[in-house]
């Protein structure tokens, strides 16, 4: 006699991860433009459609596969696995990055257009004065 495997909850795994991202069901209901009595339906639920599915995924920014192969297992794993804590000066130590370092150069390479953009609008302004008083 063989025993089918349990099916994935996919409304355990997004209420699950989405308290991991510390955000709230009213939050996540606004994002993707439902309300938070349709998130509580939705992580009740073991299947979920899969355009919301991919919604939700994006609200949460996290990959709809994410989402279907979350295990809390793999989660305990990974804090193990990442901090330690040192009995004798009782600190922990993280020795992987905490975000994604290419994220935050291209973060750097946008704020930097933006304050260009902001300095010539206002070289051209200055430009125009100085060309104003000059034909005067």
């Amino acid at each position: 006699m063989e025993t089918q495997p349990k099916p994935k909850h996919i409304g355990r795994n997004i209420s699950r991860l989405r308290e991991l991202r510390g955000m709230k069901q009213e939050a996540l209901g606004f994002a993707i433009g439902v309300s938070q009595k349709t998130i509580s339906m939705i992580e009740n639920s073991e299947v979920v459609e899969e355009e919301k599915l991919v919604e939700i995924a994006k609200a949460l920014e996290v990959s709809v596969e994410a989402i279907r192969n979350f295990s809390e297992e793999a989660v305990i794993n990974i804090v193990n696995n990442t901090f330690s804590d040192f009995k004798d000066n009782a600190s922990a130590i993280n020795y992987h990055c905490t975000f994604n370092p290419l994220d935050k150069i291209m973060e750097m390479v946008e704020e930097n257009k933006r304050l260009y953009e902001r300095l010539l609008v206002s070289e051209k302004e200055k430009n125009k004065y100085l060309e104003s008083n000059l034909n005067k």
